[in-house]
């Protein structure tokens, strides 16, 4: 080897080396967005506009009023002159206060394939209502009331293939239902014996918030504190019953950990189903409120299970996280890692339940080999907001994430230990590190609108190609309704290439990427469209398909 070429070697060992070393030293960032967007972002979603819609409960007065200065005219509600709902937009940090006359308190919600917000349920007289926001520049939430065959509070959503969507459970509901209701068979109740079956005890309801997935081959993945079932809901029938999880643990609220379904890794060819597999993690003991509301904050869960639901005989593969919390949110980046944010790490969700906040999320790497030595978990930098009991966390489009809300009191209350928190801080994940180039999505050809099984190409720019460092690959991600540190409908999609990227000048590629081949894979619907190089993405496109 010439004195030359070992010099050259010797620079490009070097540069690979420091920034993979610069890679593992960061730990990403946190910047503050906005001191007060008017409430307490209990509930949240993002609309395919790029706004976020978040809301709290209808108790009192919140930081904002109405619009237009008006007040609330039906006897029934408890709004007042106050909004407790707020469109919000990170790019600007502006906020248009909107319309909720009944109460939304921990209620549950969807994007419909035409991209209109439904959100059903609530407390008290807002238990049964439906509610619809149209993403546009003066929209407002419509109500419907009686949108409920049952009262639905604490109750799960999850978007099917048809476009429908299933609402599952709740305070003392052990069935479910469809919505929207635009036929005499969408008001049938189906009975659904787990959710009795899967309680502390019959005056304890700690299964709340169940978590539900949606397979690959169209059933519901259901799980309640330890315990699983994969149902066919077309004909009322739990086909599977899955191993319980290991540990003793309750994964539902109050004890409240968090689920995601792990990137779908998609074939071109559309006969394979692709390997489904869940991750759970975090809780607390079964009666872990009943102790905190004593004055006990026993300590929560390091424990993780993921499982592959698809497989014939599965079993949990268990790991451990390195902080032990409850009530964290679980959200997926676009590179398919999971992000493990919020929470605390004594007690229980519920009022005044929590104490000792957990302020450093962890990245979890679902493909990343586990040894004696290493682990698929990374400690990032902390926050200096403690996000409690009513707190929310959301994927942006530009890939950074959004944490609001965190209200353990019942009321608004700025003095208490834990003081509710008006303000929305975005979290920069690793790949905003410095100096490196993302990728930047210029054209889809034919365009967004996509149909099932279509080729389609991506053309994009990467100002520095290190071809050396890997593959691109491409992600497609639902948006999700994010609450009660369960993101409902979150999904993110591997799509299949039909070649490997090809330049077309310089610094341009383009890719032929396969779309989902069936709406069991890819329910119809708005997603957000990445590419992702070296293990940092684009900024996120909006495509719908159908």
């Amino acid at each position: 080897m010439t004195t030359k070429s070992l010099v050259c070697l010797i620079l490009v060992t070097s540069s690979l080396f420091t920034l993979a070393l610069g890679s593992q030293k960061h730990r990403g960032e946190w910047k503050l967005l906005k001191r007060s967007i008017g409430i307490s972002a209990m509930h949240m979603q993002l609309l395919p506009n790029d706004k976020i819609i978040a809301f709290d409960w209808n108790f009192g007065p919140s930081n904002i009023s109405l619009p237009g200065g008006k007040c609330a005219a039906d006897p029934e509600t408890t709004t007042g002159c106050y909004s407790h709902s707020v469109e919000f937009d990170p790019s600007s940090r502006s906020i248009r206060p909107l319309t909720i006359t009944t109460d939304t308190w921990c209620s549950s919600g969807a994007l419909l394939p035409n991209g209109i917000l439904i959100q059903s349920g609530g407390f008290r007289l807002g238990d049964r209502v439906v509610r619809f926001l149209t993403p546009c520049a003066n929209c407002d939430w419509v109500e419907k009331k009686n949108g409920l065959s049952a009262s639905r509070w604490y109750a799960s959503n999850q978007i099917l293939p048809n476009g429908k969507i299933i609402v599952v459970g709740g305070m003392n509901q052990f069935n479910y239902e469809f919505i929207p209701k635009t036929s005499t068979s969408d008001q049938t109740l189906y009975r659904l014996p787990f959710l009795e079956e899967t309680r502390y005890s019959p005056l304890i309801p700690n299964n709340l918030y169940p978590f539900l997935h949606l397979t690959p081959g169209g059933k519901l993945f259901i799980f309640a504190n330890d315990r699983a079932i994969l149902l066919d809901y077309v004909n009322n029938k739990v086909v599977k019953n899955y191993p319980v999880m290991p540990g003793g643990v309750s994964r539902s609220y109050p004890s409240t950990g968090s689920s995601v379904l792990l990137p779908l890794t998609l074939s071109s060819n559309f006969n394979n189903h692709p390997e489904a597999a869940v991750f759970i993690c975090g809780g607390a003991v079964p009666d872990s409120n009943q102790k905190a509301n004593a004055g006990v904050f026993i300590t929560a869960s390091k424990s993780c299970g993921r499982l592959v639901i698809t497989a014939n005989n599965p079993s949990w593969e268990m790991e451990e996280m390195p902080l032990n919390r409850l009530m964290g949110d679980m959200i997926l980046l676009p590179t398919g890692d999971v992000l493990i944010i919020n929470g605390a790490a004594k007690g229980s969700a519920g009022w005044y339940a929590a104490r000792e906040p957990v302020l450093n999320p962890v990245l979890y790497r679902p493909n990343a080999p586990i040894t004696a030595k290493t682990s698929r978990f990374e400690i990032m930098s902390p926050s200096k907001i403690p996000r409690l009991y009513h707190s929310t966390a959301h994927l942006l489009s530009d890939g950074r994430v959004l944490v609001g809300g965190s209200n353990p009191n019942n009321n608004y209350n700025f003095t208490a230990l834990y003081p509710t928190e008006l303000s929305v801080e975005v979290f920069y994940p690793p790949y905003f590190r410095p100096n490196v180039s993302r990728p930047l999505i210029s054209k889809i050809n034919p365009g967004t609108n996509l149909e099932y099984k279509q080729k389609f190409s991506m053309h994009f720019h990467i100002h520095q190609w290190h071809e050396e460092l890997g593959k691109i690959y491409v992600t497609m991600v639902a948006p999700s309704f994010t609450s009660h540190s369960y993101s409902m409908n979150q999904r993110l999609l591997v799509l299949a290439l039909d070649r490997e990227a090809q330049k077309v000048d310089f610094s341009n590629y383009v890719v032929d990427v396969h779309a989902p081949a069936t709406a069991t894979l890819a329910p119809p619907g708005y997603y957000q469209l990445f590419v992702v190089h070296e293990g940092v993405p684009s900024k996120g496109t909006w495509v719908h398909i159908k």
